[in-house]
């Protein structure tokens, strides 16, 4: 008989909740606050720059670590925000996304058998990619309702076996945003037990009365951080999947041992378009944190409304609410019961957990959405009423 079941490593993984939400909004004409994208493109520029290079013919395989001019433009905001200095030539990778640049870490820098802390919700790919290279989660949870980093479970998370930290901030699904002291307490644990950290930052330029500090400019962690971001989520062309990974040459270079066989090369003509988009005035990223502050504070607003105790949170385009004040202590079944009450899909947040119980009465919704959009959602979750317990 064939052998039709997946690895013995992939097993448990299944569909991701992403897909399987967005069906349900799609068979139920829901508003889908569910996945985060948005519904409306980014800057009218930018694709015209896409469109320009593939009538300019730069639709051929590209360079493996991407076209010289993005490495650059990468290189330059890493500096023109951040003020880190990196070689473009060694020090940056062009990847299929922020989640091939995770996977491609993971795959490149861990042996089987090798521990990996991540914070706990996890984002669900940081699951799979451990899963995938061999690799043994262990989490250090994130708990409601300020979501704030317990420095000594991290350092009592770390063994002689832990090889990587993976990182998240501004964090998928909380909106933590790592403060400088616990960033701190994360460098000198680093340096201290020689841990490589991979730092997903794909939500940088949506920060909130706060800022965003890269690992990578603390003392002693550039030599030892691998940064990673991408297109997607800053100028609102998640479609495009184009990321990167910086940081020193040799975790660079592990990165790119891993994609050259997952991917190869990554959407040619949309690279230039990219480096025209890092270049955009400072105005830019100010009016994309403005808008989106204010679409937070309305659905924030609008979710406690309906009965919903929702968390503010301090960055990413998602807010995460408790859905026992509706009668319900489980978020799956809010989630799956949602679309058939009042036509709306959210995102519960147990499937990112180890921690089940963490998370069970905890729902996300993503706001980078048309304020009709939201507003629309809002009138909908307003039907709702108790449930009397689930």
């Amino acid at each position: 008989m064939v052998r039709d079941v997946p690895a013995t490593r992939l097993q448990g993984l299944g569909t991701t909740i992403f897909a399987e939400m967005s069906a349900l909004a799609l068979a139920t004409g829901s508003v889908n606050l569910g996945q985060g994208f948005p519904d409306t493109d980014g800057p009218e520029e930018i694709a015209e720059a896409a469109v320009r290079a593939i009538r300019d013919g730069h639709n051929q395989y590209p360079p493996g670590p991407g076209i010289p001019d993005l490495r650059a433009a990468i290189a330059e905001h890493q500096e023109r925000f951040y003020g880190l200095v990196l070689d473009p030539a060694s020090e940056v990778v062009v990847t299929t996304g922020a989640t091939e640049a995770v996977a491609a870490a993971l795959l490149g820098l861990i042996d089987p058998g090798d521990e990996v802390i991540a914070l706990e919700p996890f984002y669900d790919s940081y699951t799979a990619g451990i899963a995938m290279a061999g690799g043994r989660r262990v989490p250090v949870t994130l708990r409601a309702p300020d979501f704030r980093l317990d420095v000594d479970e991290l350092r009592a998370a770390v063994t002689s076996r832990t090889r990587l930290l993976l990182l998240n901030s501004p964090h998928n699904p909380t909106g933590t945003v790592l403060n400088r002291s616990e960033l701190q307490s994360i460098a000198e644990l680093a340096v201290e037990r020689d841990l490589v950290v991979v730092t997903d930052e794909v939500y940088e330029h949506l920060v909130f009365e706060t800022e965003h500090v890269p690992l990578a400019t603390l003392p002693g962690m550039a030599e030892r951080t691998l940064s990673i971001s991408s297109a997607g989520k800053t100028f609102s062309f998640t479609g495009w999947k184009v990321g990167w990974a910086t940081g020193p040459a040799g975790l660079v270079r592990a990165v790119l041992m891993a994609k050259q066989f997952l991917t190869f090369v990554s959407g040619a003509p949309l690279q230039p378009a990219v480096a025209t988009a890092l270049r955009l005035p400072d105005s830019y990223f100010a009016e994309l944190r403005t808008t989106l502050q204010g679409k937070r504070d309305r659905l924030v607003a609008g979710l406690r409304e309906v009965g919903l105790d929702a968390f503010r949170p301090q960055g990413t385009y998602f807010v995460t609410a408790d859905v026992r004040p509706l009668g319900y202590d489980d978020g799956v079944t809010f989630c799956r019961d949602l679309p058939r009450r009042c036509g709306v899909v959210a995102i519960p947040h147990q499937v990112f957990y180890d921690d089940v119980e963490a998370g069970r009465p905890l729902v996300r919704f993503a706001f980078c959405k048309r304020d009709e959009v939201l507003d629309e959602a809002l009138r909908r979750l307003a039907s709702l009423t108790p449930t009397g317990g689930h």
